[in-house]
């Protein structure tokens, strides 16, 4: 399978200090991708990097077929690739429907397709679709914060820790909503902090110490890794 997304040798300097080392990450078309590691590893830096928010010292970031490195974050949204940024960041004062249509402000065709896709996948958000956002709780937030990445209609969303700060029940929501968005041919590149559902849903994984690329490999197959065990899983050796 092609690679839609491909980054090489990655170098974000903030200040005199290095956040990302020279990293390479690729994303096969139409997989679920993750990068996990502790705070500071480089996670958040490498997805805002790609979106265009954050410019790196170095780089090179081939988004099908074509580099996207130096385009603007509406360039970047406009070719297909969308960001989930952490702490949902929604709009507290618009409604639902109003921060959903925020999510494809560069289109400008009909919009109704797109409503119902987010409303089957966040019936939810259906219920509340004239409510504030601001009012909402922290996973319909979540939810609401996804369904406006996809109004844009991405062939690569890009979610920064979505599970942060939410209770059981509605992490699994979450998961069982990124499979099946990735079900629809959206390919998935997730950053996140529990480690243990982003390697049961990802079909590869990268490994992100101190800036760098430690391990990499088949999701479900490093859940099984004694290393991913202890520094990431809260397990020890026997």
């Amino acid at each position: 399978m092609s690679n839609i997304l491909e980054i090489k040798n990655l170098v974000v300097s903030y200040g005199g200090i290095e956040a990302v080392k020279g990293i390479s990450i690729d994303v096969p078309e139409g997989e679920i991708v993750t990068l996990i590691g502790a705070n500071g590893a480089g996670k958040s830096t490498t997805l805002k990097t790609i979106a265009g928010i954050v410019k790196p010292k170095t780089a090179s970031i081939i988004y099908k077929g074509h580099e996207i490195l130096g385009k603007s974050p509406d360039a970047i949204v406009s070719s297909g690739i969308t960001l989930v940024p952490e702490g949902r960041r929604v709009f507290a004062n618009l409604t639902v429907k109003e921060n959903l249509r925020v999510g494809a402000y560069l289109r400008k065709d009909s919009l109704d397709k797109d409503f119902e896709f987010v409303f089957e996948l966040f019936p939810r958000l259906k219920e509340r679709e004239w409510q504030l956002a601001g009012t909402l709780s922290g996973g319909e937030q979540q939810m609401l914060a996804v369904g406006r990445a996809l109004m844009s209609r991405p062939n690569l969303i890009m979610m920064d820790e979505p599970s942060l700060g939410l209770a059981p029940l509605v992490v699994k929501s979450i998961f069982d909503i990124i499979k099946t968005i990735n079900s629809q041919g959206i390919t998935v590149l997730l950053v996140e902090q529990n480690a243990n559902m982003a390697l049961q849903v990802a079909n590869t994984a990268y490994v992100l110490e101190t800036g760098t690329v430690s391990m990499t490999g088949i999701g479900r197959e490093l859940l099984s890794d004694e290393r991913i065990k202890e520094a990431y899983l809260g397990k020890t050796r026997k």
